[in-house]
Order: C-alpha cells, then structure tokens, then sequence
C-alpha cells in the first residue's frame, strides 16, 4: 500500500495511547480517533514491515459504543483519547487492559477477568482535575493565546474550558490574558527562547475550595505583579499567587524557585479525613474523589490491624502513608524529592500523627542502606512508583526483607505486571486486583495489586 491510499478496515482493539488497532490481511493499522467497533475508511501515512499508521477519513459504521465529544477540540488537542467512547466502555477497555498485561506481561496463568475485582469508575466522569498546566504563546494573528499543546508538539490548541478542569480555569486564564495585553508582557516563544510568560499552574483544593495561580516565568521577575494579583483575588476561593523562574531550554515545566505574590504560598486541601498542604511544586493527585477510593483500596489491601510496621515507599508528600498510618503501629516513607519529604513532615504534624517518619532519597538505596544496617523490619509494604515502576535493587530488598503483604499501586499495568512477576519469582503471589479510573477520558488507569507472601 501506498502511502494516501484509502482502505476500509474494522477496529478491533485499541493500543496503549488509544490509537484504533484494525488488521487488513493480517497487516496491522493504528489509527487515532478511532474506538473499537468503527468501521472506518482510513488513509495510510507511514508504514513498517508488519504495521502501519493510518489517518482517519471517514466513519462508515460506528461502534455501538462511540459518543460525541462533548469537547469541541478533544481531536485536536489529544488529550481525551478514549472521549469518543461510551463511559462503560472506557472502563471495560481499562479493566480488560489491566487483565491483558497481567497475563502476557505478569505471567499469571489460569487468571481470567473475573478473578478481577469490579474497576472503580467515576459518577460524573468530568470537571475531576484539581490541576492544570496552561501554555501560553501567539496565533498567526499575533494574538495571545493559551490551551494545550497538540499530541508530541509545541503547538497550542487554544482551550480555556477544558471540561475535565475546574469552571474557575477560564476566568483565571482571561484576567492572566488581560494582565498581559494591557502590560505589553510577552509569552514564550519555544523556538527563539524569548518572552516572559511560559505556563500557567491553577490547582484546586475540592474539600476547601481554596485556588492557586502559580506563573512560570522565563525571567528572575514578573514586572506589574501585584497588580495581576489584585485581578486574580477577584476569582472566589484564590489563596496563593506566585510565580515560578524556570530560566532553562527545556521542557521541564516547573523551575526550582518560587516567589510569592499573595497569601501562605500554599493551599490545603483534604482527602477523606487527612489535610494536606499542597505547595506550587508538590506532587498531589489530579482527581481528589477517586484519589480517596484508591488510598482506601490500597489501607483495605493492607488489612491493618494497628500491630503492623509499614513501608511506603516512592510516597510523594506522605498522601498514601498517613491514611496508612491511622491503622499502622509505625510508617516510614521514602521519596527522591526533598521538598516532596518537607511536605510530608508538615503533613504529619498538621494531622497529629506521630507514628510516620520520612526519609530523603531513592527508594532502591534508602530500603537496602536501613535494612542492612538496622533489620528495618516490615509486615506490610506499599510501593506507589512512576511510570517506569520498581528498580530492581528496589525488588530485590523487599524480597529479603519478607513483608507478609505487598500492596503495589500503579499508574503503569505493563510495568506492574513486570514487577509483579518478578516479586512472584520471589515467593509472592497475587491475591487481589483492583483497578480505579482516575483519567476518564484518558487511556490511562490506576491498579491496586496485593501481593502476598506464599504459605504465609
């Protein structure tokens, strides 16, 4: 085939960035905007030995399943790349994507998807994200713009409204819009290098209903800042203003510095009954009410009983480890990022809770540094990794280290699914799966795995 040539084809399945996966004899074809039971008229645009990509060109039947984007820029944006698809059919491609890993990656024979416990979903699968990054840059018009960059460019599609975000973002982003024009304040330009104005941070606290704009600069200073703070308090709930220096050619969004403009540089917010303060640079998942029903999968894996020594490791600013020690005897969390550490500590003393202590570094070197030299002794450990999940050394030590539970959290199932055959190398076994939509519109899921140890 030829490359523009036209072909129909079915969509069968569908890959792991949510490109429609069809087969013309036996050739395979990803193709984007697609979902699984389209038959679609696609046009080919690169080719491999055994696959392809194709274009979309027509829907000739459409799944029972596809929707019509309530987004008007969901194509082009790329975020949403499940948005096309019916509520419930995202959630069975998500559990059968769980299930899928977990036998060809995992290895766990004889594991069919009803050994699965029921994927948790959302009631309103919209306006869930307490957190967005807006970048900001000019159309042909020369007019300044804002939105999301297209999939794997720097080209912004102007959205203000993003219907997986908070109704405040599209006032918050016309004040920042004005506060420029009328200042004459350029936005960044990602080939030159030059302006001032990179991203905008706009985080909410659900619980507390309390904002934070932070600005990303690509400068030491923010001329006319507290004027634009004086536009943005007139927004309902605004308690931090800031802005963040990042200075650097990259595409690392946020620099290490921030300067406050207004308030405690911070805001608070609470899931289930724990506060936390969330600062600028803290890592806080994006969807609070299924973040509360995924730590409380994970505690319910757990099965504390009050008597047990947790290990938390990779724990961010202590979100998972202090809803694990209300029922814990002891906790102790592990994280690379130091101001991740500091939040974590501050976040311990703003509940009370005495029986959680924290340590700077990478899990695969601080578990085996204590271990070696104090036996720190573990019944249950809960690991919550990136995407890349557990370093092997990482693997290697809690193996030794013989907890009777493991509770894996997951925002990566093939990874998962590596890690969990390696640990049942090791004398583990998989006892329950659960899994949790925290991006409904998105391909990816979280899983909850509890791994026990055999004979136990």
């Amino acid at each position: 085939m030829k490359k523009n040539e036209e072909f129909i084809v079915e969509i069968e399945d569908m890959s792991e960035d949510g490109a429609g996966i069809g087969k013309t004899e036996g050739y395979i074809w990803f193709i984007k905007d697609t979902v699984i039971g389209d038959v679609v008229k696609a046009s080919a645009m690169k080719m491999k030995k055994n696959y392809g990509f194709a274009r979309l060109a027509e829907v000739i039947t459409p799944s029972a399943c596809r929707v019509t984007p309530k987004c008007s820029t969901a194509r082009q944006c790329g975020g949403c790349q499940l948005q096309a698809m019916d509520y419930k059919a995202q959630l069975d491609f998500k559990q059968k994507k769980i299930w899928s890993d977990l036998v060809r990656i995992g290895g766990l024979k004889n594991f069919s998807l009803e050994d699965m416990e029921p994927i948790i979903g959302m009631e309103d699968p919209w306006r869930y994200r307490n957190k967005a990054q807006f970048p900001f840059g000019k159309d042909k018009n020369g007019r300044i713009i804002t939105g999301f960059y297209a999939g794997r460019t720097h080209s912004i599609i102007e959205q203000e409204d993003c219907l997986l975000g908070i109704a405040e973002n599209k006032e918050i982003l016309e004040i920042i819009k004005g506060f420029m024009k009328d200042y004459k304040i350029e936005p960044y330009d990602e080939t030159s290098h030059r302006g001032l104005v990179r991203h905008a941070l706009i985080r909410k606290g659900f619980a507390t209903g309390q904002i934070m704009v932070c600005l990303v600069i690509n400068g030491r200073n923010l001329p006319h800042g507290k004027t634009l703070a004086e536009r943005l308090l007139t927004v309902p709930g605004m308690t931090s203003i800031s802005y963040n220096i990042n200075t650097e050619k990259t595409n690392v969004i946020m620099g290490r510095e921030v300067v406050n403009l207004y308030g405690p540089g911070y805001i608070m917010d609470l899931i289930g009954t724990v506060r936390y303060q969330i600062s600028p640079l803290s890592f806080y998942q994006v969807n609070p009410v299924q973040t509360q029903r995924l730590y409380e999968t994970a505690l319910e894996f757990a099965a504390l009983t009050g008597k047990e020594n947790v290990w938390d490791l990779y724990c961010g600013i202590g979100t998972i480890s202090l809803f694990l020690a209300q029922k814990a005897k002891q906790v102790w969390g592990v994280e690379i990022v130091p101001q991740a550490i500091d939040d974590a500590r501050r976040n311990a003393e703003l509940n009370g809770i005495n029986n959680a202590e924290f340590f700077v570094g990478k899990a695969e070197e601080v578990l085996p540094a204590r271990y070696a030299s104090a036996g720190a002794a573990a019944d249950v450990i809960v690991v919550d990794p990136p995407r890349k999940g557990c370093d092997t050394v990482c693997l290697d030590t809690i193996a030794k280290m013989q907890p009777d539970r493991v509770v894996y959290v997951s925002c990566n199932s093939a990874t998962l699914a590596r890690d969990v055959k390696y640990l049942g190398e090791r004398g583990y076994e998989v006892k329950r799966v659960r899994g949790c939509d925290m991006f409904p519109g998105g391909v990816h899921v979280e899983t909850i795995v509890l791994l026990q140890k055999k004979n136990s």
